[in-house]
């Protein structure tokens, strides 16, 4: 089973993680997710575990604890959501907005 981890203190380390959890069962991985340009710490991780009753245990058991000050939420992962695909761009508009910039012509263009 896959679980969330969030409002995690920006000192704990995916080793942390994973020790907060090996004592309901295996922990077969334990990641904190980083800010992929400062390498700090987002607050929040994923820990997966090979037996979903031990997971649910520790779900149960640690959702709401306090871990170096603060109270981490712990819930079971939802699957990641599907994102259309932008073309590369990150799915932001580029160029002017769709606004006409030509500006008049000046009299006597084309008329209907």
């Amino acid at each position: 089973m896959n679980i969330y981890v969030s409002n995690l203190s920006f000192n704990v380390q995916d080793e942390d993680l994973k020790e907060f959890f090996a004592e309901y069962g295996e922990v077969t991985s334990a990641k904190v997710i980083t800010d992929k340009f400062t390498g700090r710490s987002r607050g929040f991780g994923f820990v997966e575990m090979s037996d979903d009753a031990a997971a649910q245990k520790a779900i149960q058991e640690l959702d709401g604890a306090t871990v170096e000050g603060r109270a981490i939420k712990v819930s079971e992962a939802k699957p990641r959501e599907q994102r259309p695909s932008t073309g590369g761009n990150g799915g932001g508009r580029s160029g002017g907005g769709g606004r006409n910039f030509g500006g008049g012509s000046g009299g006597g263009g084309n008329r209907w």
